[in-house]
C-alpha cells in the first residue's frame, strides 16, 4: 500500500491517498469525509483524517482496484459549506489518478456524512454509490438520489439525532429502489465503528454507474 499525504496548497483540499498494489489503469476512488474532530491546518494536522473510517480497514487485498482518499476540512468551516470545493477536488482527483468515473463513491462520517448526503444532492450524476454515517440532509431534497445508498445512524445518537437519518429513511425507502439502512439499537455517536467495515467496502466496490 503507498500512503501518500498531500499537504494544504497541493490541491484544492489537502489530503492522503492510500493506493494498493493492485491497482489498474483506471481505479476506483472512494472518497472519505471526516467529521468535525478532524478538521486541521491542512499540514501538520493532517493525520487527523485517519482517525476514523476506512483507514482502519483497508489495505491491499480489500481495496481492490481502488484509491481510499481521505481529504481534509479546514478548521474553522464545514463540509457543507465546501460542496463546490468537494466537487471541484473530487474532478481534481479523478485526473490526477486516471479514475474510472462509472466507479466514483463517497462516504462520511457526521459532520462529512452530512457533506456527503448534500454533495451527492447537488451532483448526484457523478457517484456510483454514497454512504453515510449519523448525518442528514432535507428531506424534500431525498428524490434527487437515486444511486445505491447504504446510510447509518445510532438510535442513541446524543450528538446528531437519529431523526436526520429517519427522515430521510422515509422517503428513500419509497423512492430509491437501491436504497438500504442500518439503524444500530442503543449505539450512540460513533457507529462508525460498526458501519465502517470490510462488508461496506465489498458493498461500495460492487456498484457501477
Amino acid at each position: 500500500m503507498q500512503i501518500t499525504k498531500h499537504p494544504l496548497g497541493e490541491a484544492i483540499l489537502p489530503y492522503i491517498a492510500y493506493v494498493p498494489e493492485n491497482c489498474s489503469e483506471h481505479p476506483a476512488m472512494i472518497l472519505q469525509l471526516h467529521g468535525a474532530g478532524e478538521r486541521g491546518n491542512g499540514t501538520d494536522e493532517l493525520d487527523l483524517v485517519l482517525v476514523n473510517g476506512f483507514s482502519k480497514v483497508v489495505n491491499d487485498t480489500n481495496l481492490n482496484d481502488c484509491i481510499l482518499i481521505m481529504p481534509q476540512c479546514p478548521a474553522e468551516s464545514f463540509w457543507t459549506l465546501k460542496i463546490e470545493s468537494i466537487l471541484s477536488f473530487i474532478d481534481q482527483m479523478i485526473e490526477k489518478y486516471a479514475v474510472d468515473t462509472d466507479r466514483v463513491y463517497l462516504c462520511g462520517i457526521s459532520m462529512g456524512a452530512f457533506g456527503t448526503w448534500y454533495t451527492a444532492v447537488a451532483e448526484p450524476e457523478k457517484f456510483a454509490a454514497i454512504a453515510p454515517c449519523c448525518g442528514g440532509c432535507l428531506a424534500a431534497l431525498a428524490d434527487k438520489l437515486t444511486m445505491p445508498i447504504w446510510a447509518f445512524h445510532g438510535l442513541a445518537d446524543p450528538v446528531v439525532p437519529a431523526y436526520h437519518t429517519v427522515d430521510m429513511v422515509n422517503v428513500l425507502q419509497d423512492t430509491n429502489p437501491h436504497f438500504r439502512y442500518t439503524l444500530y439499537e442503543g449505539v450512540g455517536h460513533n457507529c462508525w465503528d460498526l458501519a465502517f467495515s470490510e462488508k461496506l467496502l465489498r458493498w461500495l466496490l460492487k456498484q457501477h454507474k
